[in-house]
């Protein structure tokens, strides 16, 4: 009660000593328009400073064919001269990539060294555009959109044209440039540093695409061999479903794959998160097989019909846990045009989605010595660009292929991929009791079993799953330790004795894998390891390493035809033949190679139901059933994989 009084007692001595309200005098509109914009403290737009940036700032917004403006950042090195630039088209906000944060985008000189050592130090000028209806851009936003002239694309512009026009504006408008542009990007700005080669501008001189989007139904973003990549379904909907990418994925459960086994199928789990309102997932529910869809705009069969015009840098990373298919596929289709072995460029760096802008020291644990992702931008990036760039053309020393072999953890100079005679076919064969070796089984047929039981799917990394960048995760699992997995019932483990002496593989490993299912559908996931040797002797953190070598999946109803499910026989053996990721590896004396069978890869690929439907998107709950799977592992169909053994 005291304090109360005490209180109020304060209160009412602070009110006496405020000066007495007045009522405002009236004012004009003019007047009171005024005063509360004084009062806003908040200008009508912000401009940045240019000063703080160490370079020219213009932001643009660029008129395409068709009238859109797209926004558009130029950066300007202060004093520049007769300059080459270097443009990346964006889907992920200009804004953001031409600030100051390091990586292969950085525009700032003295920024942090990685990816910007090879550019900035060179002093382009760099240019970032947001792709058409995204973030600053006007116009319509399309998922990889096909090309004009396509049966998906009913507009007059594309990416291709869309780039074209932009160039055409930089040449007339820039005038500290030297007129010479050229362009790289990552990933999905990966794939738009291919759209322009389909019909490029004069000006447009070389072109750098990184871990590029190629086919997103062979091996990329969206599908494996027809097997569905669910955890995609997040990066769909805030790509699709605001403009500025804003919409959130929301997760009840912190682990993925509790969080996914109980949302059921794709087609359960898009539902209850609103994914149907985005016209891209509507696109990939309706089209889970190879159609025409996904050929139309395959950028590896796009470009093989094209004329090659502009000098091209594949950059390809050996461990590319989103797209490992693209790099190897395109490099190939323009390798084909490039008569004089002088206008097609192919990178292979021991790294995970990107890691080639950043630190390339390791993936995840495996150590490579040095950072290889520096020495390439320093000693391949840097040259291949200014000799296309800069106005003098200086020579270049940048080997056609340049390919870095894990195992013997060097760099290669390789006149092209693979190696002509280089490598020769071997088949490394399953046997019985875990067996593994180049020489067949003994004896007659044999077979190895396992029970795939759905609601208990094999994960495809160490749990808990949050999507997590740090350690072995999201980035590093291709090259993760699989031992994780290597002791379940339902994974077959084969193993050859300690090498006696090294066994070199380099180019693309094929399965061919003979087995029976008691389903009527079924997933076959065939991973090739390098096992290092176990005991107190060389890396004590590495001993009994389990090193993903080349892993991947295959949905087997589209093993007669990628374009076309069909059921499968029950309890027949059938063969079923499909590649493996592009390798370049040594398998070094003491080392084992090792062979996983398993029928899930959860929860990035949705569970195969093993009852076979339509369209595994929309499978219910009664159609997801165990089934036992039997491999061949002697007799004349014994399974085998193919390695292109460099002799």
């Amino acid at each position: 009660m005291i304090r109360t009084l005490l209180a109020a007692t304060a209160i009412a001595a602070i009110a006496t000593s405020l000066p007495a309200q007045t009522k405002p005098a009236p004012q004009s509109k003019a007047a009171q328009a005024k005063a509360l914009k004084e009062f806003d403290e908040r200008p009508a737009k912000y401009v940045p400073a240019v000063e703080k940036y160490g370079y020219i700032r213009r932001v643009v917004d660029i008129p395409m064919r068709d009238g859109v403006k797209l926004h558009t950042i130029i950066a300007i090195p202060r004093g520049a001269k007769d300059v080459g630039m270097l443009m990346t088209r964006t889907p992920y906000d200009a804004e953001s990539s031409a600030s100051d944060r390091p990586g292969i985008y950085a525009s700032l000189p003295g920024a942090a060294a990685t990816g910007e050592d090879a550019i900035t130090a060179s002093g382009y000028i760099r240019v970032f555009q947001d792709v058409r209806g995204m973030h600053g851009s006007e116009g319509q936003y399309s998922m990889n959109p096909a090309p004009v002239g396509t049966p998906f694309n009913p507009t007059r512009t594309d990416d291709s044209t869309d780039t074209y026009d932009t160039i055409d504006w930089l040449v007339k408008n820039v005038p500290e440039s030297n007129k010479r542009v050229g362009i790289i990007g990552i990933s999905y700005d990966g794939f738009l540093s291919l759209m322009p080669l389909i019909n490029p501008h004069p000006a447009l001189k070389v072109a750098v695409p990184m871990n590029p989007m190629v086919d997103g139904w062979r091996g990329d973003d969206w599908f494996h061999n027809g097997a569905f990549r669910q955890t995609m379904m997040g990066y769909m909907l805030g790509q699709e479903a605001t403009r500025d990418a804003s919409a959130e994925w929301i997760q009840d459960i912190s682990d993925d794959y509790d969080w996914y086994l109980k949302g059921g199928s794709a087609g359960d789990i898009a539902k209850k998160q609103g994914l149907e309102q985005v016209g891209f997932w509507r696109k990939v529910a309706a089209h889970p097989a190879y159609d025409t869809y996904w050929q139309s705009q395959a950028m590896d069969q796009v470009l093989a019909k094209q004329p090659l015009k502009v000098p091209v840098m594949v950059v390809h990373s050996l461990w590319d846990q989103e797209d490992i298919y693209g790099g190897p596929a395109v490099y190939k289709a323009l390798e084909a045009k490039d008569a004089n072995n002088d206008m097609v460029f192919l990178t292979m760096g021991p790294w995970f989605h990107g890691q080639g802008a950043g630190d390339g020291s390791a993936l995840g644990g495996v150590k490579w010595s040095a950072d290889t992702a520096l020495w390439w931008r320093r000693n391949v990036l840097a040259p291949f660009l200014a000799h296309y760039l800069k106005s003098d053309q200086p020579a270049m020393d940048v080997a056609p292929v340049t390919a870095f072999q894990s195992g013997a953890n060097e760099w290669q100079r390789l006149q092209g991929w693979p190696a002509a005679g280089a490598a020769a076919p071997a088949k490394l064969y399953l046997k019985p009791a875990g067996g593994l070796g180049f020489d067949a089984a003994t004896g007659g047929a044999a077979t190895a079993q396992y029970i795939s039981d759905p609601a208990a799917p094999v994960g495809y990394r160490a749990r808990p799953l949050p999507k997590s960048d740090s350690g072995n995760g999201w980035r590093n699992w291709l090259g993760g330790d699989q031992r994780m997995v290597s002791g379940r019932p339902d994974v077959l483990v084969f193993q050859t004795e300690p090498l006696t002496q090294a066994v070199t593989v380099a180019g693309v490993p094929e399965v061919n894998l003979n087995a029976a299912t008691t389903g009527t559908d079924s997933d076959w996931v065939v991973k090739l390891i390098d096992v290092y040797p176990d005991g107190r002797t060389g890396d004590a953190e590495m001993a009994g390493y389990q090193f993903g070598v080349a892993m991947d999946i295959f949905r087997g109803r589209y093993r007669e035809s990628l374009s076309e499910a069909k059921p499968i026989a029950a309890n027949v053996p059938l063969t079923y033949r499909f590649a493996l990721p592009t390798t370049n590896h040594v398998f070094r004396p003491g080392h084992r190679i090792m062979v996983q069978v398993q029928s899930s890869w959860f929860p990035l690929y949705d569970r195969n139901p093993q009852t076979f439907v339509p369209n595994i998107m929309f499978a219910k709950p009664a159609d997801y059933v165990k089934a036992t799977q039997t491999v061949t592992v002697g007799g004349p169909d014994e399974s085998f994989v193919t390695l292109p053994v460099v002799r």
